[in-house]
């Protein structure tokens, strides 16, 4: 792989929800056949243009950091998960719009990742009573992910597409609802292929054109740890 500028973005969400999945049809533009569990930590690579189209266009990595397991986790499998939240340029959350609890607990993965605590405190899983000034000062880009759009019951779609906007509001973060096995949802000029080229422009934009120092270290420290990856959720 030829030496390109690179970014790391964290893809954070339940067990089941399809990270892999959705990681794969991101750095593969395919749809993954046989997804299975990952463990620890799997990292895949997308090409990105920066500004594409325009004078500044510019080719980057973007590193696409799938970590596996559950906000539920032991403290001890939580303070080793820690090492991954290291560095960290932007977030991917994925719920699955089937799964309310899967949307709840991606204010638990983000507190989790923005706060480098194994035992994050303060930690609200309704919207009721979310506090939006515990990410008053958060400077990383945050994007909202939704799977299994198609499974969603007709009857029941103004519902769940009301909760993801204000799980959106609620992260100060554009959203996207897809179906990972259906790469039509990512198709080029489609709203949600701009609403992500503008995520990764912007998470670009921060760890390149910004001053703000924990924007601006380098990756040298993650050649230090080895990724068992099994490709799953």
């Amino acid at each position: 792989m030829a030496s390109l500028d690179r970014v790391k973005v964290l893809v954070l969400g339940d067990s089941g929800v399809g990270k892999s999945s959705l990681v794969h049809l991101l750095s593969q533009n395919q749809v993954l056949g046989n997804p299975s569990w990952t463990v620890g930590c799997s990292v895949d690579i997308r090409v990105h243009d920066y500004r594409e189209g325009t004078p500044e266009e510019k080719t980057y990595y973007i590193e696409l950091w799938d970590v596996g397991g559950s906000v539920g986790s032991a403290s001890s499998v939580k303070s080793t998960r820690a090492v991954f939240y290291n560095f960290v340029n932007g977030i991917i959350l994925v719920h699955d719009l089937t799964n309310k609890k899967s949307s709840q607990n991606l204010y638990r993965w983000s507190l989790e990742a923005l706060s480098k605590d194994s035992s994050p405190t303060g930690i609200i899983v309704s919207n009721g009573d979310y506090d939006r000034e515990q990410f008053a000062e958060n400077s990383i880009p945050l994007l909202l992910i939704g799977t299994k759009f198609d499974q969603i019951p007709e009857n029941k779609r103004n519902d769940v597409l009301t909760r993801t906007a204000f799980l959106s509001e609620d992260f100060n973060a554009e959203e996207i609802n897809l179906d990972c096995t259906n790469p039509r949802y990512l198709a080029a000029g489609s709203s949600n292929a701009v609403k992500l080229s503008r995520f990764f422009d912007k998470v670009i934009e921060k760890r390149y054109f910004t001053r703000d120092p924990s924007q601006m270290q380098s990756f040298t420290d993650r050649r230090r740890f080895n990724f068992k990856s099994l490709h799953n959720d």
